[in-house]
Parts: structure tokens; C-alpha cells; sequence
């Protein structure tokens, strides 16, 4: 085995234990969910999105969709919505980490952070709309009222009567919800970057320096 093959090799390991620490952490957190007021109950905050966010900063937006993935295939077998709440949660989280990780590639600095975090919750945000109006809401009507919309949207209809349609409560109830999810953990990332900005910067200046040799 020559010196490049060997040292491809302990990144590809150094990462690989990374990305398991990571995802141990977000499986923790995913189970630490909280009821909001003034939105569904089936909307619940959690912090599981934090790793991936460092994970995608500390090794890039591929390995953070890793970690969302892994860390909902993880739960799945104790979920309570048959894998729909698994695949709404890995479809924005993807949204999520990929947008800022692909801002942070160019603009690798607290500011690049700042930036990165609330322009990837914004995304998140405006794709919570169309995902769930798409794909997980229609899923989960299939799955648990037999295909009728019309029972997701009572439960909107509860809280605030005017949200007689999907599309409206997604906008009033799931953008806002989504959005403060976001922001909430880009608060957290900028908070913690100061301290792990030097280990950041060295892991990135180690696979940099090693994919040009």
C-alpha cells in the first residue's frame, strides 16, 4: 500500500468515525421533541438537525445528508407515523444541510456561517411547503385516513378556522414552524462555531491539502 493509498484511507476512516458521532448524537436528539403552542401537535421541535449542519460544515453537505439519513433510518423502527415523519424530517434536513453546506464551501468563515445557516432554514422553510403538499402529506393521508386531505386540514382548522385549505395551512402553520426550527438550531451552530472553528478549519485544510496531492 503506497503513502497516498494509506492516507486516502485515514481520512475516509476519520470521517467515516466523524459522521458515527455525529449520528449517534442526532438519534439523541431526535428523541428530545417538543409540542408547540399555536400549531398542530404532530409539529414537534426538536434539535436533530444540529449535527448534520456541523457534520456538513466540518466535512462537507454530502456527508451531512449521510447523517440525516442514517440518523432516520435509526428511528424508524420506533416511530409512530409509519416512516412519514422520517421522510419529511430527512427530506428538509437534506434541504436544510445541503444549502448551507454548499454556501459555507465558498465562504468558510463566521460570516460564511451566519449566512449559510439562515439562508439553508430559509430553504428549508419554503420546501416544507412543497414537500409536504407533494409528498409526505398525501402519504400520510393514504396511510392513516384512507386518502382524505380533508382530515389533515381539520386538524389546522382547530387552531385557526380560516385555514380551510392544505396549501394555506402549510403556509400559515408549517413555514413559520419550520422557519423558527431552522433558526433555532442556526443560533446554537453559530454559537458553538467559535470553539470548533479551529478543529474545523484543520479537517478542512487536511482533506484539502491531501485531495491536491
Amino acid at each position: 500500500m503506497n503513502n497516498r493509498t494509506s492516507t486516502n484511507n485515514n481520512i475516509l476512516t476519520t470521517k467515516l468515525t466523524v459522521t458515527a458521532m455525529l449520528t449517534a448524537i442526532a438519534v439523541v436528539l431526535q428523541y428530545i421533541e417538543f409540542s408547540i403552542p399555536l400549531v398542530p401537535s404532530f409539529l414537534k421541535l426538536d434539535f436533530s438537525d444540529l449535527p448534520e449542519l456541523i457534520g456538513t460544515f466540518v466535512l462537507g453537505p454530502l456527508w451531512g445528508i449521510v447523517i440525516c439519513l442514517l440518523k432516520n433510518i435509526i428511528h424508524l423502527p420506533f416511530g409512530t407515523s409509519g416512516g412519514v415523519g422520517e421522510l419529511s424530517n430527512f427530506l428538509l434536513g437534506a434541504v436544510f444541510v445541503v444549502t448551507a453546506g454548499l454556501i459555507y464551501k465558498y465562504h468558510k468563515n463566521k460570516k460564511g456561517v451566519v449566512v449559510a445557516c439562515i439562508i439553508g432554514a430559509v430553504a428549508m422553510a419554503v420546501a416544507s411547503v412543497i414537500v409536504n403538499f407533494v409528498i409526505v402529506y398525501p402519504a400520510y393521508a393514504n396511510m392513516w385516513f384512507g386518502g382524505d386531505m380533508d382530515s389533515i386540514v381539520a386538524m389546522y382548522k382547530t387552531i385557526l378556522p380560516s385555514s380551510d385549505t392544505l396549501l394555506k395551512s402549510l403556509v400559515i402553520f408549517n413555514v413559520p414552524f419550520t422557519l423558527a426550527k431552522g433558526l433555532v438550531v442556526s443560533i446554537v451552530t453559530i454559537l458553538i462555531y467559535k470553539p470548533l472553528s479551529n478543529v474545523i478549519k484543520k479537517m478542512n485544510s487536511s482533506f484539502s491539502s491531501h485531495k491536491r496531492a
